[in-house]
């Protein structure tokens, strides 16, 4: 059993953090000690694990609640999906307001101060980084696997043309990086 001090600096949380999850029914001690104190259990502490993880992801709350009280009810994929819209659709909110301020200091001439990586910038990076072409096949169909919308996003920051977006985002999702890289490489760099 854990205290909540000891859970507390477990998970580097607040002692009242851990008291609001108490307060508002998220996180309830298994236990109390003789002196009434909050006592947890593996179970309490595996429950934690869950809601930290759900809260990096920024769900709030009420959604972390919802699917820890009652996970039959709540389709966490459901739930992870339409975070990952949410974020996708800030993401794409940001490019445009990247792109509004990139042509408003284009517009005042004072770009000339802001350096924006280009795609030959971003290549220069990544062979500089030692990625040789096979690493950074590989690293677009992971980019691409776990997030298509955000590849594709990256892709449109680095003021690639649609079509060559559409290129790359194809030998992306190819099955092999090995075997059509050496082929293929010339579209990146």
């Amino acid at each position: 059993m854990y205290t909540i001090g000891q859970l507390a600096k477990r998970f580097d949380l607040s002692r009242s953090t851990l008291l609001y999850y108490d307060n508002i029914g998220l996180l309830k001690p298994s236990d109390r000690s003789g002196a009434n104190y909050r006592k947890y259990s593996e179970d309490d502490v595996r429950r934690l694990e869950q809601i930290c993880m759900y809260r990096e992801a920024g769900l709030p709350l009420e959604t972390i609640a919802q699917i820890v009280n009652a996970p039959n009810k709540t389709s966490l994929a459901d739930v992870l999906e339409r975070r990952l819209d949410e974020l996708n659709e800030q993401i794409r909110e940001l490019r445009h307001q990247q792109h509004v301020i990139t042509q408003i200091l284009k517009n005042q001439q004072v770009l000339s101060k802001v350096k924006v990586l280009s795609k030959d910038d971003w290549v220069g990076l990544m062979r500089a980084a030692g990625l040789d072409e096979t690493d950074m096949h590989q690293w677009h169909i992971e980019f691409d696997r776990l997030s298509p919308a955000g590849h594709q996003s990256f892709l449109e920051s680095l003021g690639i043309s649609a079509e060559e977006i559409r290129k790359i985002r194809e030998w992306s999702q190819e099955a092999s990086p090995v075997s059509k890289s050496s082929r293929n490489c010339q579209k990146i760099s």
